[in-house]
C-alpha cells in the first residue's frame, strides 16, 4: 500500500501543474472586461492582453523540451512552480497594461512547458493498467482549476474596484504550494536510463512505483527501455519518414482540440452569457456551471480512459461537439437563446469526456523514448499556438460575424475530427509504452 501511494502521491503533485494551468488561464475571464475599461483598451489590444498569457504558452510549449531534456523532469516541475508565483503576482500588481502582459506572459511560459512535462512525467511512471489515469490527472486539475477560477472570479467580482487584482492574485498561494510539493518528487526512471545511463537509480524509483512486479520483471522493464534507445533508427532525427505517424497524430488531435472553440469559450463565457441577454453577476454565476459540468464529465472520462480506451472517447466526444455546437449555432439564428447556457454545457460535457480527458494521455503515449519531450513538445506547442491565436481573434470575430456564424464554424471543424478519428487514430489502452513505439513506428 505504501509503494501506491508513492505512486499515487508522485503523479498527483506533478499534476497539480495542471491545477494552476487552469486556475492561470481562465482567471482572467472575470477581469477581461474591468481591465479593457479602466485602461481603455481597444479591440486589438484588449485581444492581445487578454491573450498573451496564451502567446508565451506557446514559447513555453516551444522551448519545453529544452529544461525537460537536459535538466529532467522533476528539476522543470519545479521550474514551471516558480513562474506561476512571480506571474500572479506580478500581473495582480500591474500598474498598466504593459508590465501585465509581460507577467501574464510569464504564466503562459510556465503553463506552455506543463503541458510538456507533466504528462511526460506522469506517463513515465506510470505501469501500463494505470497510465491513463494517472496521467488524467492533470486533465482533472486543469478542470478543477478553472472551476476555482470561476468561483473565485464569481466571489471576488463584487468587493471593490479592485477585485480583478485579487482574483488574479490568490493564484499566489497554489503556486508557493506547488514549489513546496515538487522538492519532493522522484526523476523519471526513463530520463535516469536515457539521459544519465543511471540503471541502478532509474530501477529503484521503478520499485517504487510497480507495487506488484517481481525483481525479475523490473529488470526486464529497464532492459527493454534501454533496448528502445539502441533499435535502429531511434537516434534519427524527429522530423523524419519514420516518425511522420505520430507526428501527424500529435498535430491533428492538438488542432482539432482548439478549433473546437474550448478556449475561445472558456476565455469569453461571460461575455457569451451576456449576448444571450443575461446580466454580468449572473453570466458569472453561470461560468461556475462550466466549471462543474468539466470537472463532474473529466471524472468520467478518467474512470472510461483505461476501459473503453482513448479512441472511443473521441468518438463519443465528437458526436456531443457537433450535436451541441449545431444546436449553439441554430439557438443564435433563431433567437432561441433560452437553450444557449444548455448547448454550452452540453459543449463542454463532450470536451471533458472526450479530447479533454484524451489529449495529453494520447500525446504523452505515442512517441519513441528517445523523442518523447520533442513529440510532446510538437504537440504542446500546436496546441497553444492555435489556442493563442484563436484567443487573439475571437473579439474581432465577434465584431465582425454573427454569434452563429462562429459557432457553425466551430461545428464544421468537430465534423472534420469525427473523420480524422475514424481513418487514423489508433488505440493504446493498456499497452507499454515501448510495445506502443513498436506498433506505431512498425518496429
Amino acid at each position: 500500500m505504501k509503494n501506491k501511494l508513492f505512486l499515487y502521491k508522485s503523479s498527483l503533485v506533478a499534476a497539480l501543474a495542471g491545477f494552476l494551468f487552469g486556475f492561470d488561464t481562465v482567471v482572467i475571464s472575470g477581469a477581461e472586461q474591468t481591465i479593457q475599461s479602466i485602461w481603455n483598451l481597444n479591440s486589438t489590444l484588449h485581444g492581445l492582453a487578454i491573450s498573451m498569457a496564451l502567446w508565451g504558452t506557446v514559447i513555453g510549449a516551444m522551448i519545453g523540451g529544452i529544461p525537460t531534456e537536459k535538466f529532467g523532469r522533476r528539476k522543470t516541475l519545479l521550474g514551471i512552480g516558480i513562474l506561476y508565483l512571480l506571474s500572479a503576482l506580478g500581473s495582480a500588481f500591474a500598474p498598466e497594461v504593459y508590465s501585465f502582459m509581460f507577467f501574464r506572459f510569464i504564466g503562459g511560459v510556465g503553463v506552455g512547458i506543463s503541458t510538456i512535462a507533466a504528462p511526460l512525467f506522469i506517463s513515465e511512471i506510470s505501469p501500463p493498467k494505470y497510465r491513463g489515469r494517472l496521467t488524467g490527472m492533470f486533465q482533472f486539475n486543469i478542470v478543477f482549476g478553472i472551476l476555482v477560477a470561476y468561483m473565485s472570479n464569481a466571489l471576488l467580482g463584487g468587493i471593490e474596484n479592485n477585485a480583478w487584482r485579487w482574483m488574479l492574485g490568490v493564484e499566489a498561494l497554489p503556486a508557493l504550494l506547488y514549489v513546496i510539493f515538487s522538492i519532493g518528487l522522484p526523476e523519471s526512471p526513463r530520463w535516469l536510463i536515457i539521459h544519465n545511463k543511471d540503471r541502478i537509480a532509474a530501477l529503484n524509483v521503478f520499485k517504487k512505483i510497480n507495487t506488484s512486479a517481481s525483481e525479475k520483471e523490473l529488470n526486464t522493464l529497464v532492459s527493454e527501455v534501454e533496448a528502445s534507445v539502441v533499435v535502429p533508427g531511434s537516434k534519427s532525427g524527429f522530423f523524419t519518414k519514420s516518425m511522420l505517424k505520430p507526428i501527424l497524430l500529435a498535430f491533428f488531435i492538438a488542432f482539432f482540440n482548439q478549433l473546437s472553440g474550448i478556449n475561445a469559450i472558456l476565455y469569453f463565457a461571460p461575455r457569451i452569457f451576456e449576448m444571450t441577454g443575461l446580466g454580468e453577476q449572473t453570466a458569472l454565476l453561470q461560468s461556475i456551471g462550466i466549471g462543474v459540468i468539466n470537472l463532474v464529465f473529466t471524472l468520467i472520462g478518467l474512470r472510461l480512459i483505461d476501459k473503453l480506451g482513448r479512441r472511443t472517447l473521441l468518438y463519443y466526444g465528437s458526436f456531443g461537439y457537433i450535436a451541441s455546437l449545431g444546436l449553439c449555432a441554430w439557438a443564435f439564428y433563431t433567437e432561441h437563446f433560452g437553450i444557449v447556457p444548455f448547448c454550452i454545457f452540453a459543449f463542454i460535457a463532450a470536451h471533458a469526456i472526450g479530447q479533454g480527458a484524451v489529449i495529453w494521455v494520447f500525446i504523452s503515449e505515442i512517441f519513441p523514448n528517445r523523442h518523447r519531450a520533442a513529440g510532446q513538445t510538437l504537440g504542446s506547442f500546436t496546441h497553444w499556438f492555435f489556442a493563442a491565436s484563436l484567443t487573439l481573434v475571437f473579439p474581432l470575430m465577434a465584431d465582425a460575424l454573427s454569434p452563429s456564424v462562429i459557432f457553425g464554424i466551430f461545428c464544421f471543424m468537430m465534423i472534420l475530427q469525427l473523420v480524422w478519428v475514424k481513418l487514423m487514430v489508433p488505440e493504446t489502452k493498456g499497452t507499454s509504452l515501448e510495445d506502443i513505439e513498436k506498433f506505431i513506428l512498425k518496429r
